[in-house]
């Protein structure tokens, strides 16, 4: 742990001075960013391209997940930087509003894939506990698009201040882009911080744990209605909550647990650096966890949408038409 610049902590204030030494990410983050890079962008695209090719069976669920791929689209497409910057000890060249851009573009992402998942979660409750309720059936894709146009403004207006807070600054003489604020910022960040779990994380979440408990115990009922397509519902639902609820246990629990922690030490005044330094690495540490859900919505993709699974070859046959009757 260094001091920055030989100043010394101001008494009765957020300690702001301390420099961590965080060798760590450059070991960690690079490696991890690019599996993620070169895993999630061909996943994400194919995604995409499956579910554009079957306009005619596009569901709900379909739309959804159609939107949850393009948000890890986005997200991926930041990576190099990133992945340069740690590469490089924690240098950041690419100015100050790119920065703020990529900032923005994770966390967009993140409570993005949380609300999309939380959609898809509750279209397959009222799938199985309501099949037949008409304010189920009313509006079809149309509501599915209007549903994913309100996330986006959620989301955009949830993770606005996250490009506002995150700026570049300096320390042991080089370029950083600062994560959550400078920490000059920390006591101004905190209340943000805070609102943005509860509201990006644990209300979404909330809701996906009631919309499985309610499918769980419709599921274990022995009086809802036999033969092999009920069969299959019943097993698509369930693998789809063991997929999501694995998601949000690997991707997002770990990663709000240890910002939340470490928000809550960065913001009190008279903590010893290395108390701090190590809550920063215990949340940096978690932050390719969140990153994998990149990876991880794709493979959720696969496993609850039946019929849009395709083998490679035939996908690419598809492209390939489309493009020559394009062509001529």
């Amino acid at each position: 742990m260094e001091w920055d610049n030989g100043t010394i902590q101001a008494q009765g204030l957020p300690p702001t001075t301390c420099v961590y030494r965080e060798d760590f990410k450059r070991l960690l983050l690079p490696p991890v960013y690019s599996v993620v890079l070169v895993a999630g962008l061909p996943l994400n695209l194919c995604v995409i391209a499956q579910i554009c090719l079957s306009r005619r069976a596009l569901t709900r669920t379909a739309v959804y997940t159609l939107n949850l791929a393009l948000a890890d689209l986005l997200y991926a497409c930041s990576l190099p930087l990133l992945i340069y910057n740690y590469a490089q000890g924690d240098h950041w060249p690419f100015g100050d509003l790119a920065c703020r851009l990529v900032r923005f573009l994770f966390y967009a992402n993140l409570h993005g894939s949380i609300l999309f998942l939380t959609c898809i979660s509750f279209q397959r409750y009222l799938g199985i506990c309501h099949p037949l309720a008409p304010w189920h059936k009313r509006g079809g894709r149309r509501a599915a698009w209007l549903v994913c146009g309100a996330v986006w403004l959620v989301v955009t207006a949830q993770c606005m201040p996250t490009a506002i807070f995150a700026a570049t600054g300096i320390q042991r003489n080089r370029t950083v882009c600062y994560d959550l604020s400078p920490p000059s910022l920390a006591a101004h960040y905190m209340p943000y911080g805070m609102a943005l779990t509860v509201i990006g994380f644990l209300l979404p979440f909330a809701a996906l744990l009631a919309c499985y408990c309610c499918l769980a115990r419709r599921l274990c009922r022995q009086d809802g209605p036999a033969g092999p397509v009920a069969q299959e519902r019943r097993s698509k639902a369930a693998r789809m909550a063991v997929v999501v609820a694995a998601a949000f246990a690997i991707s997002f629990l770990p990663f709000h647990i240890t910002k939340t922690a470490y928000l809550a030490v960065r913001s009190t005044s008279g903590v010893p650096c290395p108390v701090l330094e190590a809550f920063a690495a215990a949340y940096k540490g978690t932050r390719p966890f969140a990153s994998a859900n990149s990876v991880l919505d794709p493979i959720l993709f696969y496993f609850t949408l039946h019929k849009f699974r395709r083998r490679p070859h035939e996908l690419i046959w598809k492209l390939t038409a489309k493009w020559q009757r394009q062509g001529r």
